[in-house]
């Protein structure tokens, strides 16, 4: 396998692995939703704001991550939302997607960002450094249907201090349905 940050060109394909992968572990209706979140942040996220990340096995993609800006109303810290991961269904179990945000969070750590949060199984990413999180420590975007899922870990390896005031996530996924 091998790790590389997404240079373009090959959206479609990106596209069918999210849809692919979350309608075999969720339904079709899960896996078209984020096939729709993954072309949303491809087509209208600023470059700026969206780091996207691959494994490939002989030129096939096989998994991705996708990371976005965050943005907190009274704090200045350079954070990252982790959303979404997919992993193709027949590579799961093997290291792959831990592999690949490893890659991606070394990347954004030289890059400045200071923390990296998601919302989802805590089983899978406590595997590569993330805890549970209050909303009272690091506050979310939207309301969430499922708190215990809110994670997030320091990329410099420091305890993370509350945050006071909103937070901001990119249009993309500001929608109540992911949250």
């Amino acid at each position: 396998m091998q790790n590389q940050i997404y240079k373009g060109g090959r959206d479609q394909e990106v596209i069918a692995l999210f849809i692919q992968t979350f309608s075999d572990s969720e339904g079709k209706e899960e896996g078209l939703l984020i096939g729709e979140l993954v072309k949303k942040f491809l087509d209208r996220t600023p470059l700026q704001d969206l780091q996207v990340f691959i494994a490939t096995e002989q030129e096939q993609i096989t998994a991705g991550v996708f990371f976005s800006r965050m943005r907190f109303e009274k704090r200045a810290i350079e954070t990252w939302l982790l959303s979404p991961a997919a992993v193709q269904t027949r590579f799961q179990g093997m290291g792959v997607g831990q592999s690949l945000i490893r890659f991606a969070h070394e990347y954004l750590r030289g890059q400045g960002a200071e923390m990296a949060v998601t919302y989802g199984d805590i089983n899978f990413y406590s595997k590569v450094g993330y805890q549970p999180v209050s909303v009272d420590i690091v506050p979310s975007p939207q309301p969430l249907s499922y708190p215990e899922g809110w994670i997030a870990q320091s990329l410099r390896g420091e305890k993370l201090m509350p945050i006071s005031g909103r937070a901001f996530c990119v249009e993309a996924i500001n929608d109540p349905v992911y949250w």
